[in-house]
């Protein structure tokens, strides 16, 4: 068999028809806002997420940064959840680009409107710094691909409101999460003051994400993007990706889903390997391997031996993302090559 790998779903490849939109894809200097395709991508997804304007980014990560820059101050607080990509998985950007500082509450990436009214501090103390930002990430990647409850989201940015904080969310994979509890993503994205979302994931496009709120944010979003160094020029090209994904690979994220839920089914109760199904509920398994066995590393390494790639997230605990280039057959293959592998152990 072919090698499988589940390292991440931005390991996707374009296909020919996403090729063919991007090489006929009219386009212009964007840095002029003349590039046609990227503001049809813009105009939708701002219209997807219910947004009055919307701005093309090289990745989720300058997304991130931006919205920290916009929504707080150099030395305000930033509320959310432990082990979230701005903090584990962005290189300590945050403190470079945006001067703030985190307050991590909660458990396994969620976190209630309580945990946020109780880590709130006023913005005139004399002491403390102010809590200006609460962040959440739907679905959530160390958490296991969680869908974020949205009565809780609905609930944080209410308080988060009342305390004059704003809200953002970190929707990377909010697509995954829309199909995944049925809701749009209107809705999902409604409660936040700003919104984005990445088309490289599991939309399977080359490059790229999208940041979504007021028509003032994002217009302050271009001279952002600008000083991190991502003006666009011809982006057109990259942009008619995105705009092919929406049309051909939204509704089919149920099938990754689907394979991702083969795998853990197939792994959880295996000698060694800790997984709660409970946390299956998207494109990602993320499973622990207890004390006695060898760890992640090994496991890893054993399994790329046998065509399988996974990812270490940790010293003992790996992950294994689902994504449109990889079939249930491979699927199940790769989770027999765990269980070989654990039943070794």
């Amino acid at each position: 068999m072919d090698r499988v790998d589940l390292r991440s779903d931005t390991v996707t490849r374009p296909s020919a028809a996403m090729r063919a939109a991007m090489a006929e894809a009219p386009v212009g200097d964007d840095q002029y806002g003349e590039d046609p395709t990227v503001i049809a991508l813009q105009e939708r997804i701002a219209d997807l997420l219910g947004k009055e304007a919307a701005l093309f980014l090289a990745s989720g990560t300058m997304a991130n940064q931006i919205a920290l820059k916009l929504l707080a101050a150099p030395g305000d607080e930033v509320v959310l959840g432990d082990e979230m990509h701005v903090v584990w998985h962005e290189t300590g950007a945050a403190p470079v680009n945006a001067g703030v500082q985190f307050r991590v509450v909660g458990r396994g990436g969620l976190f209630a409107a309580a945990d946020v009214a109780a880590a709130f501090k006023p913005r005139d103390h004399v002491i403390f710094p102010p809590t200006t930002l609460v962040v959440v990430e739907n679905t959530h990647n160390r958490g296991g691909g969680l869908v974020f409850p949205q009565q809780d989201v609905v609930a944080i940015c209410e308080r988060a409101r009342e305390l004059g904080m704003a809200a953002y969310c970190d929707g990377a994979r909010l697509f995954n999460a829309a199909i995944a509890s049925g809701r749009s993503l209107e809705e999902l994205a409604r409660p936040f003051d700003m919104v984005s979302v990445a088309l490289s994931k599991g939309l399977g496009c080359p490059v790229g994400s999208v940041i979504a709120g007021r028509r003032t944010d994002i217009a302050r979003a271009v001279r952002q993007r600008r000083m991190l160094g991502g003006a666009w020029r011809q982006a057109g090209i990259l942009a008619a990706a995105g705009l092919h994904a929406l049309d051909h690979n939204l509704d089919r994220l149920a099938e990754d889903h689907a394979n991702a839920r083969l795998i853990a089914e197939a792994i959880a109760g295996l000698p060694g390997i800790r997984l709660d199904l409970a946390t299956v509920q998207t494109n990602i398994v993320v499973f622990r391997l207890e004390d006695g066995v060898p760890d992640a590393a090994v496991l890893v390494a054993a399994a790329a031996g046998r065509g399988v790639l996974l990812m270490p997230f940790g010293p003992r605990i790996v992950r294994a993302t689902t994504h449109l280039d990889v079939t249930a057959e491979q699927c199940r293959h790769a989770a027999q090559v765990i269980a070989d592998i654990a039943d070794g152990w």
